[in-house]
């Protein structure tokens, strides 16, 4: 799995751009919202995050996904100490000058997706919290520190950005996590419904599904507008990345209403050009 690590500058930053985001895709519009001399660093946290979500959701023996987790272990910790080997890594290290401060963080990212190969149903939300903010609120931390005017404040108001955008995540991927056997909606929420797993994996559509799915929906929502609400005044303008996702996320929820939650048999979507006037407009909103 290691990788040459006389690699160009060029080289591994196209992979992190393909790996973080390819053309078309929200990432790929939130990153060009950011200054151009940051987003080669946001594209290789991008990309990091991208390799290790491949790792657990498109491997199926969990032995080969802990034994690929744990060598993004020990590569994150040769980043720590100046020995990097695969792309990704070298980009970190050649953009950030400073991403030793952000071990513990990359650490945690790590973390939270093995929590994927551990358990694939979650008894309430205060267990599935664990995961979302470990997978979302702690990257949104990195990602907001990189162009923060206080990156050492960071930490206050940045992770509830990326937890709504994992909640939202999980709504917009619920059928296609189903089909893999994964089911992020908790336990009690689902019997409080009068929804079963075999139901999401069936993808069978009933009142009682819609009624699921207004009150995810909803949560995200609700989650996001906060989070918005919350990024101080004097840090709106350096968060472009994550408020353009926060708007597509938002917009994509909407879209996903609108549908009637019809997201057990497709994955619905916004147009790539629909992405970039919101991200644009996003992005420059006061």
């Amino acid at each position: 799995m290691s990788q040459d690590s006389g690699l160009s500058h060029q080289n591994f930053d196209d992979y992190c751009a393909q790996k973080a985001g390819p053309p078309g895709s929200s990432v790929y519009y939130a990153l060009r919202q950011a200054p151009v001399a940051r987003q080669p660093l946001l594209t290789a946290l991008f990309a990091l995050r991208g390799e290790l979500e491949q790792t657990v959701k498109e491997t199926s023996d969990p032995a080969i996904g802990r034994t690929k987790l744990a060598w993004w272990q020990q590569e994150l910790g040769a980043l720590a100490t100046g020995r990097p080997s695969h792309p990704v890594s070298l980009a970190l290290a050649a953009h950030g000058a400073d991403i030793g401060t952000e071990a513990g963080t990359l650490e945690a990212l790590v973390a939270g997706f093995e929590m994927d190969l551990n358990q694939a149903r979650y008894l309430d939300f205060a267990n599935l919290r664990g995961y979302i903010e470990k997978v979302g609120g702690a990257f949104a931390g990195a990602v907001a520190r990189v162009t923060a005017r206080e990156p050492e404040r960071a930490g206050e108001w940045a992770p509830p950005l990326g937890n709504g955008l994992m909640l939202a995540q999980l709504v917009q991927e619920l059928g296609n996590d189903a089909r893999h056997g994964r089911i992020y909606i908790p336990i009690d929420e689902l019997q409080r419904h009068q929804v079963t797993a075999a139901d999401l994996i069936n993808r069978k559509y009933s009142a009682e599904f819609s009624e699921l799915m207004r009150f995810q929906t909803s949560r995200a929502r609700d989650a996001l507008q906060a989070a918005l609400a919350g990024i101080p005044a004097s840090e709106r303008k350096t968060q472009r990345t994550l408020r353009a996702q926060s708007a597509m996320a938002l917009a994509l929820l909407d879209e996903i209403e609108r549908d009637g939650y019809q997201i057990l048999h497709q994955q619905i979507a916004l147009t790539p050009i629909r992405k970039l006037w919101i991200a644009w407009r996003a992005a420059r909103a006061r």
